[in-house]
């Protein structure tokens, strides 16, 4: 997971973005909700074989996968550069 300090570098560089901090938190909020149900729904939809909930967590949050997929849209870096 980015660190919080790291997450803030990132929001109020407009240069990794190319977007203002409050066009970043309109879109987090517009997109948060949407996301969360489709994940929950895609989580239900599948068979399970473990309890709902079980395994490992994903790494990034919602914010932070929003502003990795801003800088790879912007700069077109690889999977490999936004990793660091």
């Amino acid at each position: 997971m980015v660190g919080v300090g790291a997450r803030e570098a990132i929001v109020a560089d407009r240069r990794i973005t190319g977007l203002s901090h409050e066009v970043i938190a309109a879109l987090v909020t517009e997109v948060g909700p949407v996301w969360q149900a489709r994940h929950e729904a895609r989580l239900s939809d599948r068979p399970h074989r473990r309890a709902i909930g079980a395994g490992a967590r994903y790494k990034l949050v919602f914010v932070d996968r929003l502003l990795a997929t801003l800088a790879h849209v912007r700069h077109g870096v690889t999977h490999d550069v936004l990793a660091c």
